[in-house]
């Protein structure tokens, strides 16, 4: 058994220990407000704008004449991973790492043998992880992140966007933890480009309109395929931010959770320690009583 002093070193640590994770975690608490209403206010109106290019498409008899919804062969693709600058966030940027590798050893395995697929990492701590498991990294933007605006994100998507325009990649991928609760995001890996339409039973078409188009209707779906675009992309680093405060706040509260709980052990420890050197010393005393005696 660890003597007194030990005992009570160690739970003055605990105690500092308790005190960090404790404020670190209002202090996430504060920031998911500010990201999950930020994510809230974005949604319904990137529903609305798919809802529309979906509802125009199907009106086109699913004839969507545009580059971006070409499929083409697979000869080079670029991911674009999404993780966090920070961490303490229990294993929300391990997971988008395993999800990187994972694709790449399975559903583009050919492709990275050859090495036809980049990756473009958003995040000190996931482009850590990737590059001690030795995957090559074409690019990083960790910047975007300090200080998240459509204004940072736009440029970039604007390039991947044209990139895929001019045919250097054929198709690109989003990973990225999209936010649910404070509690709860899900890992995806999102199509980003080629567009997909989805099929007419994942959702309700209207059969209806009573718009008047100008230009025609194949002219409006071109010019807002790229602005859905950049939205989406946007869209999923909003997604990332919250969910990595979300992350972060469930990982300090438990950490603080088993802080207390080690306090508390640690309490009973020293009182049992406390309680024995009480009980030995009183027992030299009377055994010294005992012997003045004989």
């Amino acid at each position: 058994m660890a003597n007194l002093k030990e005992i009570r070193t160690r739970i003055i640590s605990v105690q500092g220990t308790k005190q960090i994770t404790s404020a670190m975690k209002m202090v996430s608490a504060a920031k998911l407000r500010r990201a999950q209403d930020k994510i809230i206010q974005m949604r319904p109106y990137v529903n609305k704008l798919n809802e529309i290019l979906i509802n125009l498409t199907h009106s086109l008899d699913n004839e969507l004449d545009t580059i971006f919804a070409t499929e083409r062969v697979l000869r080079r693709v670029l991911i674009v991973a999404i993780s966090s600058n920070k961490g303490l966030c229990g294993a929300y940027n391990t997971n988008v790492a395993k999800k990187v590798i994972h694709l790449l050893e399975t559903g583009y395995s050919k492709l990275n043998s050859q090495n036809q697929v980049d990756i473009i990492s958003i995040g000190k701590k996931g482009t850590e992880l990737l590059k001690n498991k030795n995957v090559t990294i074409a690019e990083t933007h960790h910047e975007i992140l300090d200080h998240l605006s459509y204004d940072l994100v736009n440029p970039l998507a604007k390039r991947i966007i044209a990139s895929f325009e001019n045919g250097q990649y054929d198709e690109v991928k989003i990973i990225y933890n999209q936010f649910r609760n404070a509690a709860i995001h899900d890992l995806v890996v999102e199509n980003y480009l080629p567009v997909i339409v989805p099929e007419e039973s994942d959702f309700k078409v209207q059969d209806h309109y009573d718009y008047i188009f100008e230009p025609t209707k194949k002219d409006i779906i071109r010019d807002l395929i790229p602005k859905s675009l950049k939205i989406q992309f946007y869209k999923a680093f909003l997604d990332s931010m919250a969910s990595e405060h979300g992350a972060r706040m469930t990982a300090m509260h438990k950490a603080t959770d088993n802080a207390i709980e080690m306090i508390k052990s640690l309490q009973l420890e020293y009182n049992k320690a406390r309680q024995a050197a009480i009980t030995k010393e009183i027992l030299e005393i009377v055994s010294g009583a005992e012997a003045l005696k004989g």
